[in-house]
């Protein structure tokens, strides 16, 4: 049986060079999370930690899926074809099956009632000014209570109790199921995951349409199904190999003071209100690892995740425009804060670019709000190469367009909020930036803007001339 566990992506980062093992005592409550972003944005590494202060017989990752090639090492996809990799096997989805839960792994424990304690997880205090302790890799599987269809979505919880979190929903898919149990004045169950394998987080992070189970999603990035068991005290299922699950409720109609917090933008989320989810079980391995996700400043795996979901599902959005665009790829900049996205084309008649553009700009995520066109000779990912183009292929009069009064990312603190709502509806800027060269039409004046790199450039291997 093939393995869906979060433990063997973590054995092949860690044979492949991409994951540090620390053993040295780390503090999840004063330094883990300046160690762990540090190894990942001065060392391009991953972390494990084995010796977590109070937390003896608990591990803790963080930074694992922070940029594509660990993304691809979670996939089995090649790196440098992730995108349609992706987009391949999500549109071949494979519905989720239950199996027995007697050996199951995440049942290995479980613990209700008065047993429960989620300060015996390691979970870290994030950013300086944060409100305090956070988990925020969890998955949230509830079920739509007119149609029992599951939808699965990652959302942060700040720890306010023993048994009890905050739990932030943006007006998205569980927002409206949230609505519906509202309505009927009942709480809302819900199974929180950590540490299920990143098909499976990806799966949670992607936008689907409604009513559509992300875990199907999930299996077609597996190849196979997601083995699922019933939880102990709701009527949910939950992934059978991850490395813990909290059951709970969600109180109808009620709110508690919560934040702030360092979002993915890398500002804070100012103090505000969130529901509120009572724990009733923890369900878990033996020996369990602790997915402790950083949110915060770029760049982090937040961002890396979701720009991820971002191209995919950008790239499926504009690719037939005009019938077919000579898409080359898609690059979500997270350094950005998720909110620039690089469109790499090339333009077949003029004004075809700046058609991409306002595609970019209108699709399932409301993210970015910059949107960057470069050609066939630029590398997407690298920022010199995007800047160099947009300082010599860009006459700012005509390439430069921006389109006033339009909804943007909830989490933009530059975009006012609109008047009368919540900090979730805010009304921005967005604009975009044609830095390609002239159209493939136009052959004599696309020349002029050739790249003036160094003779047989592609052909030269500095492996072959390096000293010894």
């Amino acid at each position: 049986m093939p393995d869906q566990s979060f433990r063997s992506f973590l054995a092949n980062l860690e044979q492949q060079g991409e994951l540090i093992r620390f053993t040295k005592e780390v503090d999840p409550l004063t330094n883990m999370s300046a160690v762990e972003w540090k190894t990942y944005n001065e060392l391009g590494k991953s972390s494990l930690f084995t010796n977590i202060k109070g937390h003896e017989g608990w591990t803790a990752c963080s930074q694992i899926l922070a940029d594509r090639k660990k993304w691809a090492i979670g996939l089995g996809l090649d790196e440098s074809d992730i995108l349609a990799g992706i987009q391949q096997r999500a549109s071949k989805p494979q519905e989720a099956v239950i199996i027995d839960s007697a050996n199951a792994p995440v049942r290995e424990v479980i613990i209700t009632g008065d047993d429960v304690d989620l300060y015996d997880i390691p979970s870290m205090i994030v950013s300086e000014l944060d409100g305090g302790r956070y988990m925020a890799s969890g998955m949230g599987i509830v079920k739509d209570p007119n149609t029992g269809i599951r939808n699965i979505s990652i959302h942060r919880q700040q720890i306010m109790g023993k048994d009890k979190t905050g739990f932030i929903m943006l007006h998205r898919q569980m927002r409206l199921i949230y609505d519906m149990y509202c309505e009927r004045d009942e709480p809302m169950p819900v199974a929180m995951v950590y540490g299920a394998h990143p098909a499976i987080f990806f799966g949670s992070a992607f936008t689907t349409g409604f009513g559509v189970d992300e875990l199907s999603v999930a299996g077609g990035l597996l190849g196979e199904p997601v083995r699922m068991v019933k939880c102990e005290t709701i009527d949910m299922e939950v992934p059978a190999e991850a490395e813990m699950v909290i059951e709970g409720e969600i109180l109808p109609n009620y709110t508690e003071p919560e934040g702030p917090f360092g979002e993915v933008p890398g500002t804070y989320a100012p103090q505000g209100v969130a529901e509120i989810f009572k724990v009733k079980a923890i369900t878990r391995r033996k020996d369990p690892t602790f997915y402790a996700l950083h949110c915060g400043f770029p760049v982090t795996e937040t961002q890396a995740t979701t720009a991820l979901g971002i191209e995919v599902a950008t790239r499926q959005h504009i690719i037939n425009v005009e019938g077919g665009l000579d898409l080359l790829d898609v690059k979500c900049i997270e350094s950005s804060g998720l909110m620039a996205i690089i469109i790499k084309l090339r333009p077949r008649v003029e004004g075809q670019a700046k058609t991409a553009l306002m595609a970019a700009l209108s699709g399932p995520y409301l993210h970015p709000k910059l949107a960057i066109a470069v050609d066939d000779d630029i590398d997407a990912a690298d920022l010199r190469q995007v800047m160099w183009s947009m300082t010599t292929r860009v006459h700012a009069e005509r390439d430069v367009v921006m389109i006033p009064n339009t909804r943007v990312f909830p989490l933009d603190n530059s975009s006012p909020v609109a008047e009368g709502q919540s900090s979730h509806h805010r009304i921005g800027t967005k604009w975009m930036i044609d830095a390609t060269k002239p159209a493939t039409t136009q052959t004599e004046q696309r020349m002029r803007f050739e790249r003036a790199m160094p003779k047989n450039f592609d052909d030269v291997k500095l492996e072959d001339f390096l000293p010894g």
